[in-house]
């Protein structure tokens, strides 16, 4: 493996490819997207390594092409990795604008975001049955008729239940009363105006 974090840096496999275009996947440092698929000779991976500026062999350009030369919108290099084979790059960055020429963060028209699994699906089913307001169908919905006082009030009583049953040896109690706990605060996080990505960002800052 390569990482450009060390000193002694692995070469790459151009022994081995001589001349050869190596595919380099780009890869958001941060909220891990996929932003684009770019080729590298040798070249442009050593100019890479000095700018730190993602540096691409332009195949249509037939030159070396640094992504944001005219935009703007460069790649700043976070790491670089060899896949199993060594014949493919994978490059972590911290990107400046969005990264297709189209104007979009990334090549295949994705935003360019931080996502937590399923933990997002719920954040989007909460913003969904509040938008609707269908009270009568919606635990949700009825729950944040009744205020930001009694959200408050159940993720106090979930949180005392989780407590408890941290304390008993019964997992499964402890498991359900979490994710009790873990979606009523979500919903207080909804209501305050909140989500997951101002948790996140909050604690990257302590870490830092």
């Amino acid at each position: 493996m390569m990482n450009s974090k060390n000193s002694d840096i692995i070469s790459p496999p151009w022994g081995e490819l001589e001349g050869a275009l190596i595919p380099a996947i780009i890869q958001d440092a941060t909220t891990k997207s996929v932003l684009m698929l770019g080729y590298m000779n040798e070249e442009a991976y050593q100019k890479t390594m000095e700018t730190k500026q993602v540096t691409f062999f332009s195949r249509s350009k037939q030159r070396l092409w640094t992504k944001g030369e005219e935009s703007g919108n460069f790649l700043n290099l976070i790491d670089i990795k060899n896949d199993c084979d060594n014949d493919t790059l994978l490059i972590t960055v911290n990107p400046v604008g969005p990264t297709c020429h189209k104007g979009t963060d990334t090549c295949w028209a994705d935003e360019n975001k931080s996502t937590y699994g399923f933990f997002s699906t719920l954040e989007d089913v909460i913003a969904e049955r509040v938008s609707n307001k269908d009270t009568k169908k919606s635990y949700v919905a009825s729950l944040f008729e009744k205020g930001i006082n009694k959200i408050a009030q159940k993720v106090g009583e979930e949180a005392v239940e989780t407590v408890i049953e941290a304390m008993d040896n019964n997992d499964e109690l402890f498991l359900y009363e979490s994710a009790d706990l873990l979606f009523h605060y979500l919903m207080l996080l909804k209501a305050k105006g909140f989500s997951l990505k101002d948790i996140e960002e909050e604690l990257r800052g302590r870490h830092k």
